[in-house]
């Protein structure tokens, strides 16, 4: 996995390290059980301190996306539900709103948003497994 960090980007880099590892996962790139590098080697390969790869890290363990195994390192964890549906739905809700704004304000209407949404989705669904 090659992370890609753009420092001229509103997206925190710890954020931004975080969401292409989730990408990773979620596409199968990075598979159950996988190796993470460790935080010191990633900071050292992207010029960065350590804390921004371990916040993100950090992030990951508590999302059930990362594993941490004392002395050993961090590992893609097996999927496991650690939110409630509420909880998953409110999660969804957050980062729907400002895309479907977004998608409204370019221009499109519904039955094109669901359409490109399904066409991505089918993409992520199919080189996952």
């Amino acid at each position: 996995m090659r992370i890609q960090i753009s420092t001229g980007s509103s997206s925190p880099i710890y954020r931004q390290i975080a969401n292409q590892t989730r990408y990773a996962v979620a596409t199968g790139r990075l598979a159950v059980g996988d190796p993470l590098p460790s935080v010191r080697a990633l900071a050292a390969e992207l010029v960065l301190n350590a804390n921004t790869v371990a916040k993100a890290y950090s992030a990951l363990v508590r999302d059930g996306v990362l594993e941490s195994q004392q002395g050993r390192g961090y590992f893609v964890a097996a999927q496991r539900e650690i939110y409630t549906r509420r909880e998953r739905q409110r999660r969804l809700k957050k980062i729907m709103d400002p895309f479907l704004a977004e998608a409204l304000t370019l221009g499109f209407d519904a039955d094109q948003i669901q359409a490109e949404v399904q066409k991505q989705l089918g993409k992520l669904v199919r080189s996952g497994q």
